[in-house]
């Protein structure tokens, strides 16, 4: 298989990034949930939260990758062509996870500097990126949930979406993202 996307597929960089994308946003996702299960100050609760920071650093660095593989070559042709609407639903979409893969670890980063908190990363501490401000943590911490909500809606319509495509369209909206069958 190709690496980079070609007319009719994306290559094998985009299908990589797309699936370890999901698997690390359900990681995410589920680490940070089932903290709740935990008292706080424990230490599974602790290390739930870490994996969740961790996790999170490493969608904004995967990202960068998984937009450089975008770049790479066409986006494949969706046959039959959808409606405009639905090409400009399907693009806006896309957008809007894009914009979450970079700024909820972003605001994340930045809640934890502001609330005077570890930034930790797989054995690193890395460094804050601003002083600590209690009440600035309080509204970072607002626009970090309030995305982290948001994030949930926009995965979930990409996955109606794809879906929809794949059962009722029958278009090869979902097969371009899954390896060739040998």
């Amino acid at each position: 298989m190709n690496w980079k996307n070609t007319a009719n597929r994306y290559g094998s960089a985009s299908i990589a990034t797309h699936w370890l994308m999901l698997l690390l946003f359900v990681a995410v996702y589920g680490s940070i949930e089932l903290r709740e299960l935990f008292d706080k100050g424990s230490d599974p609760r602790e290390m739930l939260k870490s994996w969740h920071f961790m996790l999170g650093i490493t969608i904004f660095i995967l990202v960068w990758l998984r937009i450089a593989a975008r770049l790479s070559g066409p986006t494949p042709a969706i046959t039959p062509e959808p409606e405009k609407i639905q090409q400009l639903a399907a693009k806006l979409l896309h957008l809007a996870l894009y914009v979450l893969m970079i700024a909820m670890p972003i605001s994340g980063y930045l809640l934890l500097s502001a609330s005077g908190k570890p930034i930790p990363f797989f054995g690193l501490e890395l460094p804050a990126l601003l002083n600590t401000d209690k009440e600035l943590g309080k509204q970072i911490k607002e626009v970090h949930e309030f995305l982290g909500t948001t994030g949930y809606f926009l995965i979930g319509a990409h996955f109606a979406a794809a879906l929809y495509h794949h059962l009722i369209v029958r278009d090869n909206t979902m097969t371009r993202m899954l390896p060739e069958k040998k």
